[in-house]
């Protein structure tokens, strides 16, 4: 599939003239939602790129385009008997797929056939089905700390020598380190991203011809990596040029620079996603480069960067497998406003909100403050419908597949989940924005205003949303000290900000 494209799985270290690898361009898969032009052309060209590497290494391969698959069934299961009878196959074999709707669908296959149905383990991931098995249980919180812990200690990653179950430096997390905003001098060193020229004149005019809906701007200069060898550079080119600052400004925002959009961040997750990239090769990486940089490179950086691979995305699969099917349904706090239309257009008069739909829009990609504390906190606090969220957040980024996108939607970014990841809501006022960026600069509303015409729209839909809920996080620690301001407020301040929230969420389209 699309997403499994690894050519280091063992499927491939054997050349079997009697086994022909298959990779198709499905309609359903483009159409269950609205994807950005860019996330399908670079699917399409990956899995190109894969197809001739495999041919190259003496594998035969057969490419199906959308007009090849014109021919054949619409659906999975029954487009791969059709295709397995054309070519008189003896049995079916696929990597087990990382979205639980996949692997359902697959699951069929050996009711419908007499084919000998095999399924394989896409040898990607660090930890094993079984021991997610083990590990978690459903709808039961699992804090990531404690995993990233057992990560650790379990791969000897950034491990003390000569006490291998104790954190290298002595602390295990330096998230506290790396939450600084950018200053002028900051600015002017930003690296500029490596990027990839990348012809996909042929795979628009397939999506045109086809009528495949899509949403963002069509480029040739690709911000993804279409081939394992451009994806080797990118991660290159991070520990070379980017993991020097990663830790520290991975929380910032700019418009001040015209690398705003991609800062110290790596990028690799698209490659990651479809596996042309192993987690463990990408975590190695970044620790050689920063054993080698002799000190240039300070441990925060690097331990912040392995915590979103080896504890973050791990941790975020578990939470995936172990809790589905129902996990997707979860809308614990009950939200069931629309979507804003300007999620799809970026035009808001926040320009926050703009700064990071425009960057999403134009690259398939925003980064992960501005994912989870921006379009995610605004949908939370605005009370936006979980479904609608999902939607948008799997459609406009190209790293999106549904394992790594529903967690940290729901979980993450909405507490849809009722807590089963997030110990808090993941919610700000314009204060925390305006100090990890600059945007409120250039902003028709004002941060520093609670209640007016220029209010922005964070302040009071902040206070509001914890009046709100009160009785849920009253008495969640880590919101004690927010609770205690709202409950020291006058109650004609309070009150002025409930009827704020109320006018703005009844306007929503044009904030």
């Amino acid at each position: 599939m699309g997403d499994q494209l690894n050519l280091s799985h063992s499927w491939f270290k054997v050349k079997d003239a009697d086994t022909t690898y298959l990779l198709v361009e499905m309609t359903e898969e483009l159409t269950y939602c609205t994807h950005h032009i860019q996330k399908i052309c670079a699917f399409f060209k990956a899995m190109q790129a894969f197809a001739k590497a495999l041919k190259e290494a003496g594998h035969q391969v057969r490419y199906l385009d959308l007009d090849d698959m014109q021919a054949y069934p619409a659906t999975l299961p029954e487009f791969l008997l059709v295709f397995a009878k054309q070519i008189n196959a003896t049995a079916i074999e696929y990597q087990w797929p990382d979205e639980y709707r996949l692997r359902q669908s697959l699951k069929t296959l050996s009711k419908q056939t007499d084919i000998e149905i095999k399924s394989f383990s896409t040898e990607h991931f660090l930890l094993e089905e079984k021991v997610i098995r083990q590990r978690f249980s459903p709808n039961k919180s699992i804090r990531m700390e404690n995993f990233y812990r057992y990560m650790r200690k379990r791969f000897a990653i950034l491990m003390e020598p000569q006490a291998p179950d104790k954190p290298l430096g002595g602390q295990w997390n330096f998230d506290a380190s790396n939450r600084k905003s950018l200053n002028k001098k900051m600015l002017d060193q930003v690296p500029q991203p490596l990027i990839f020229e990348s012809d996909a004149k042929k795979e628009l005019a397939r999506i045109k011809k086809h009528k495949i809906p899509s949403i963002g701007a069509a480029e040739n200069k690709h911000t993804w990596p279409v081939s394992r060898q451009d994806a080797v550079k990118l991660l290159q080119y991070f520990c070379k040029k980017q993991l020097i600052h990663f830790g520290t400004f991975q929380d910032a925002m700019t418009d001040q620079s015209e690398y705003g959009w991609s800062l110290y961040h790596s990028r690799l997750s698209f490659a990651l996603n479809i596996k042309m990239l192993l987690p463990m090769e990408v975590i190695n990486a970044a620790v050689k480069a920063y054993e080698a940089s002799k000190g240039a490179i300070d441990l925060a950086q690097v331990e912040g960067f392995v915590r979103q691979i080896l504890g973050w995305r791990e941790y975020i699969r578990a939470m995936y497998w172990i809790n589905m099917p129902d996990y997707k349904n979860k809308n614990a706090l009950n939200a069931k406003r629309p979507l804003p239309a300007w999620y799809w257009t970026g035009d808001t008069k926040m320009h926050c909100l703009h700064q990071a739909i425009n960057h999403s829009l134009t690259h398939a990609y925003s980064h992960h403050i501005q994912r989870l504390m921006l379009t995610g906190t605004f949908s939370l606090l605005a009370g936006i419908n979980p479904d609608d969220v999902d939607e948008w957040y799997l459609g406009i980024y190209a790293d999106a597949i549904e394992w790594v996108e529903l967690p940290n939607t729901r979980g993450m970014a909405l507490s849809a989940d009722g807590g089963l990841i997030a110990s808090k809501p993941y919610i700000c006022s314009a204060n925390y924005i305006n100090k990890m960026s600059d945007y409120c600069q250039s902003c028709d509303y004002n941060p520093k205003i609670k209640v007016g015409d220029k209010a922005c729209p964070y302040n009071s839909f902040y206070w509001a949303f914890l009046d709100r809920h009160k009785t849920r996080y009253r008495n969640n620690p880590r919101l004690a000290f927010a609770y205690k301001t709202l409950e020291s407020m006058d109650e004609k301040d309070r009150l002025a900000l409930n009827k704020q929230a109320s006018q703005y969420l009844g306007a929503l389209d044009s904030l």
